[in-house]
């Protein structure tokens, strides 16, 4: 269990990495959805010499490009974020996506519900009001990571939805290159001009986004997704150390609060006795 735990918040750290590299792209006045087009269709290309049998077969499921098309759109979205808002309080405001996940799943896929989760939930979703500090003036950065949060949410629960419709290299697969599709035309209208630095930082935003879901994957074939899902706040850890190492901001204190309430609350789901018993069924 502790090597998957250290393998998932491993993955956790690329995850951030790679949009601490959009970020930077984004301060040089490269596109957003030039970078994001460009993440996708790396990684995709680089995984085309490991996918199974099938695989592209599975690219005419519609179900596929919806899911796909959900996550295309989050990342867009949290790139136009980035642009203006610190990477701590933008993942601060992302982190409602979890709290849709689990609204979503319980109506769409009828999964149970519990009280205490509710409640926890629930303290975590005032954490990122905390972060997001809702007003008359509040930011279209937030607005941007906010919408990037609920898109997140629904990919969470369309992918608990194809759980069992392909091989998990092939999801990822599938979501890359047809992500990249998707976001071709407005990417290739945004193409900077190339040089060693722009190519490093555009290939490092893909490859750690790419290392981060990789690391993800082999992390829940070692140990259950119950007791591996609350170290995904491990990003919000990660995104408010990358924001002072690479950047020299730090979130105020009302946002660092409700940073710290996110990850209490999402750990302390851990403990939780559905939780266990989600582990003895599996």
């Amino acid at each position: 269990m502790l090597r998957a735990v250290l393998i998932m918040c491993l993955g956790m750290c690329f995850i951030p990495l790679g949009d601490t590299f959009g970020k930077v792209l984004t301060a040089q006045g490269v596109d957003p959805f030039f970078i994001a087009f460009s993440r996708f269709a790396i990684a995709a290309a680089l995984l085309v010499p490991f996918l199974p049998a099938g695989a592209w077969a599975a690219l005419r499921d519609w179900r596929l490009w919806l899911r796909a098309a959900i996550i295309a759109c989050a990342i867009c979205c949290i790139l136009n974020a980035l642009r203006t808002e610190d990477i701590a309080n933008a993942f601060g405001a992302f982190f409602i996506g979890p709290f849709v996940a689990y609204a979503l799943s319980a109506w769409l896929l009828k999964e149970p519900a519990s009280a205490p989760r509710t409640l926890l939930l629930l303290i975590g979703f005032g954490g990122v009001l905390m972060v997001v500090q809702p007003g008359a003036e509040m930011r279209p950065g937030i607005l941007f990571a906010v919408a990037a949060g609920c898109l997140y949410g629904s990919f969470l629960t369309t992918s608990k939805w194809l759980a069992n419709a392909a091989p998990p290299l092939t999801l990822l697969f599938s979501q890359l290159a047809i992500a990249a599709i998707l976001t071709a035309p407005l990417g290739l209208m945004h193409i900077p001009p190339m040089d060693a630095v722009t190519f490093g930082l555009t290939l490092g935003s893909s490859l750690s986004s790419m290392a981060g879901n990789l690391l993800l994957i082999v992390a829940f074939t070692m140990a259950h997704s119950t007791r591996l899902a609350p170290f995904v706040y491990f990003q919000i850890v990660a995104a408010t150390a990358l924001g002072v190492l690479v950047f020299g901001t730090f979130p105020d204190p009302i946002a660092l609060a409700g940073i710290l309430v996110l990850v209490v609350s999402g750990l302390a789901s851990l403990w939780l006795p559905t939780a266990r018993r989600a582990d003895s069924r599996a």
